[in-house]
């Protein structure tokens, strides 16, 4: 493939990854593989492209992967082109990593289907955002990396709603709540987040659904996304997330907490049709709410 350059003075690996189907990390893969020459030389990812500058791809590049594609039953809400919604159960690590490098969401999608964005590196293709391995519901998947980009930034700016259910120890006395509290990596233990006055700021907006006798159902809307924000906030106010095997007490079941992505909207990136979708709760959470009344 021989590109021309039509412009000025923009990295080298960015200005390929918006004029080929290659992502940043794939082309600088490519750069320090020679497998991309600028004027019949390699060039850095960092080199600053000229007018006229002819860059050569040599397309017989392959990505080398080691995740293998594993077969399983994806509850896949919507698709078409550019994204997925995927319903994710409790228990389905979404990314390889941290000793989970089999039967993760990805290993999944990459059985599904070879058009998922790689943006993310090989180890997350297609995703955009992720839920915790036993936080269930809704979640969004992206097939193109432009569709990736513009969902990130999306993210980033606020404008996808996501609203949570979890059930809650104890019968919340409001029926707001806002939650205002920074967080950062626990000092004592790294797989666990804690509130923390030199962590980053995290915001929390709770609902009451419904009161039990010893339990709360509520709504929660993010106003940020750190790591475990929900589990964490909820345990520091003291109502932990019931059956929650990190952040609650009690004895937890291997089903984990009951927290569940159900609603989720948002612009579609390339239609710009404004998409909703939600979520029923998991049969085993909706039960045991049946033995609550």
């Amino acid at each position: 493939m021989l590109v021309i350059v039509e412009d000025n003075d923009i990295r080298l690996d960015k200005y390929l990854s918006m004029k080929t189907s290659y992502s940043r990390e794939v082309i600088n893969k490519m750069l320090k593989d020679g497998y991309i020459l600028v004027n019949g030389k390699i060039e850095k990812a960092s080199y600053k492209v000229k007018l006229s500058d002819h860059i050569e791809v040599d397309e017989t590049y392959k990505v080398h992967s080691d995740i293998i594609p594993n077969k399983m039953d994806l509850k896949i809400v919507y698709e078409d082109n550019d994204i997925m919604v995927i319903d994710k159960p409790s228990g389905l690590v979404v990314h390889p990593g941290n000793g989970h490098y089999d039967n993760t969401l990805v290993n999944g999608l990459m059985y599904y289907t070879d058009n998922l964005s790689d943006i993310g590196g090989e180890e997350r293709v297609g995703i955009v955002h992720r839920l915790d391995k036993d936080t269930s519901g809704l979640m969004l998947v992206a097939k193109t990396n432009k569709a990736h980009e513009i969902l990130a930034d999306d993210f980033k700016n606020k404008r996808v709603y996501r609203e949570y259910y979890a059930l809650l120890v104890g019968r919340f006395p409001s029926t707001t709540a806002h939650i205002d509290a920074p967080i950062g990596r626990s000092k004592t233990n790294f797989n666990k987040m804690e509130v923390r006055s030199d962590g980053k700021s995290a915001r929390t907006n709770l609902k009451v659904i419904k009161r039990y006798q010893n339990y709360t159902l509520v709504s929660l809307v993010l106003e940020t996304g750190r790591t475990h924000q929900i589990r964490v906030h909820l345990s520091y106010i003291g109502y932990p997330i019931y059956n929650d095997p990190v952040y609650s007490k009690g004895n937890a079941t291997s089903f984990g907490q009951f927290l569940h992505s159900k609603k989720i909207s948002f612009i579609h990136p390339i239609t710009k049709e404004k998409m909703e979708f939600e979520s029923k709760l998991p049969d085993y959470f909706a039960n045991f709410l049946d033995t609550l009344d």
